[in-house]
């Protein structure tokens, strides 16, 4: 079985030997990297499976990594964060980041976000046709047209109903806030008021046959947002 590759990108030396050590335990093949100057160029280079990227670092910041390198990248980005401030993180999956996690980083944890991660990608190798087309079991999304189709059947939904699934869909797996699916669809501020977004993801549940508590497909985590799972539509 071929050892997934990982590189981390860490300046936290400390840190970065703690979790290379620990994931060649775990099989990993982990190249390691002291400061953003060359992550750029290693990563397309190396196109690894995963990349453990450090949000504050030195020379070249990891958003600006990540944003470099995500459309020709094919591999999962995790963001290691110090930051409980959600714009940071809304800011690194806005960029294209895969997922977060937080410091102190509990190693475990850490793995089976990795772990999940990968299982992912592996999906979604045969679950995305091209850029206008997502496939997850039973689920059929056509951007181009608008067009959501389960189990052969094609559902009524409207243009903003559609972005929002599409939105979610292009991101399984991954807690999206109501501030980004606010700014992201709508191109404004999130209030803490606005039911706009909550409204349609009830409708979408509905429509999908998701209205059982608690949803099973379109998930509602707690203080992090709504989330698509891409195992739910076989």
């Amino acid at each position: 079985m071929t050892k997934p590759k990982m590189i981390i990108v860490e300046d936290d030396r400390k840190l970065q030997k703690m979790l290379q050590d620990y994931f060649v335990i775990q099989n990993f093949d982990v190249l390691a990297l002291d400061d953003g100057s060359n992550a750029t160029q290693t990563i397309l280079a190396e196109q690894p499976d995963i990349v453990l990227l450090d949000l504050m670092l030195p020379v070249t910041d990891g958003l600006t990594i990540c944003r470099q390198t995500r459309t020709h990248f094919k591999g999962k980005i995790l963001m290691l964060t110090a930051s409980d401030d959600d714009f940071d993180h809304v800011a690194g999956l806005e960029t294209g980041a895969d997922d977060y996690v937080t410091k102190p980083i509990k190693p475990r944890v850490l793995l089976a976000r990795v772990r999940s991660l990968l299982r992912r990608q592996d999906t979604e190798t045969t679950s995305v046709d091209d850029s206008d087309t997502l496939h997850f079991g039973k689920l059929v999304l056509r951007n181009t047209y608008k067009k959501c189709e389960l189990s052969g059947t094609i559902l009524s939904v409207t243009d903003s109903e559609f972005d929002l699934l599409w939105l979610l869909a292009s991101n399984p797996d991954t807690p999206l806030s109501r501030d980004y699916l606010t700014q992201t669809l709508r191109g404004i501020e999130y209030d803490g008021i606005d039911r706009t977004i909550d409204n349609k993801v009830v409708r979408l549940r509905k429509i999908l046959g998701d209205d059982s508590t608690p949803a099973e497909k379109i998930q509602t985590i707690r203080s992090k947002g709504y989330l698509f799972v891409s195992t739910a539509w076989h």
